[in-house]
């Protein structure tokens, strides 16, 4: 019983280790200046509502982009919507990009951001089309990377956020659960060929989604990224990641907002990858301390092996924070294991209720077969 504990938890470690070695190996890969579709004309779509601390970086950045080629086009719920006159501002102020602005919603899903994006994917005149949410803040080569990304098996390229500038310890634990948990997995899934999308950054082909359905086909179930996985899985092609994620800055967060935010996020999981979420519990180390601890009490190893484990564990850990640039500080660190603590936690409370809350709108699981208001525009 024992050795079978030990196998079990060393099988745990192995794949932690193993996870954090695909990112690193990442870290190294280096993009084709072109990918096999070129460098097409592309249009930058960015939802905005509301405003947020880091708000004229990360929209500024959609202006100073490398690439050739590219049109943005900003789309706000409202005229009177707080981010409007900040829009209009940076629209003015690089006059030799072509920007556009749109202040409507429609509400052809049951998804408010796909809502806001109506009108301005309709008035897209390019055939692709990256939608990028406007807390990311682009580098330079951001459409250069997503385009280059597109190869003959691609639907989709995607890629999570990773937390930047973190202040206070809530701030801290949020880089945690975006960076060293949630883009490392997602990153080794699709190291290893089974990528998935993340709503940061959806980079499409105009016509090829309007085909499947368009923004009503994303909005059927309760988030897009689950949706777009889904559609592109289902047309035979793949989910491509970028080789690394684009940076969001954090700033001061409440631990209320995180707790509330991971576990919005968790019930869409729960929902859109049913067996994937089953799993979750093993997401972490805490089942593996356990099964160390155990077996360390039955060999009478307890003061050394599970520290040793938590050593090893967060130990690589740090070496990928460091290695990859993220937030690394001594807060950083002691927002790990709060990290790990809380996953069951968050795992548990994903099932007292079905419905989330994004942005004030509360959103609950619903049929796929439920009728919307109809659009107004035709696709192409």
């Amino acid at each position: 019983m024992t050795e079978a504990l030990i196998v079990l938890a060393a099988a745990l470690l192995a794949a932690h280790i193993l996870t954090v070695c695909l990112y690193l190996f990442r870290l190294r890969r280096r993009l084709p200046q072109e990918g096999t579709i070129g460098v097409p004309r592309v249009t930058l779509l960015r939802p905005v509502c509301g405003r947020e601390a880091f708000d004229r970086e990360t929209l500024a950045s959609s202006f100073e982009q490398d690439y050739p080629d590219y049109e943005v086009i900003f789309c706000a719920p409202s005229d009177d919507d707080p981010s409007v006159p900040l829009l209009r501002e940076l629209i003015a102020e690089y006059p030799n990009r072509p920007a556009r602005l749109f202040t409507d919603e429609h509400r052809v899903t049951h998804n408010p951001k796909l809502n806001n994006l109506w009108s301005g994917w309709q008035a897209a005149d390019t055939d692709w089309v990256c939608m990028a949410d406007s807390n990311l803040r682009l580098p330079p080569d951001y459409l250069g990377a997503v385009v280059a990304s597109w190869d003959e098996e691609t639907g989709l390229v995607s890629s999570p956020p990773v937390g930047e500038r973190p202040e206070g310890l809530a701030g801290s634990l949020e880089c945690a659960f975006l960076n060293g948990n949630q883009a490392r997995l997602q990153l080794a899934s699709d190291s290893l060929g089974n990528g998935f999308a993340q709503g940061k950054t959806l980079f499409w082909n105009r016509k090829m989604l309007n085909d499947a359905g368009g923004l009503e086909a994303l909005g059927r179930y309760l988030a897009e990224d689950v949706n777009a996985t889904k559609l592109v899985r289902g047309a035979g092609l793949k989910v491509r990641l970028t080789p690394l994620p684009f940076a969001q800055p954090i700033g001061r967060r409440r631990f209320r907002d995180v707790w509330n935010r991971q576990l919005r996020w968790s019930r869409v999981r729960r929902d859109g990858f049913p067996l994937l979420f089953a799993a979750e519990p093993f997401n972490g180390p805490m089942v593996q301390f356990i099964l160390v601890a155990v077996a360390a009490y039955g060999l009478d190893m307890s003061a050394v092996l599970l520290p040793a484990v938590a050593v090893i564990w967060y130990g690589a850990e740090f070496i990928l924070m460091r290695c990859a640039g993220w937030p690394s500080s001594w807060r950083d660190v002691l927002a790990l294991p709060l990290r790990d603590i809380l996953l069951p936690a968050l795992w548990l409370a994903t099932f007292m209720k079905r419905d989330i809350e994004w942005r004030g709108n509360a959103i609950s699981p619903h049929d796929s077969d439920e009728p919307m208001a109809p659009a107004l525009v035709d696709h192409d």
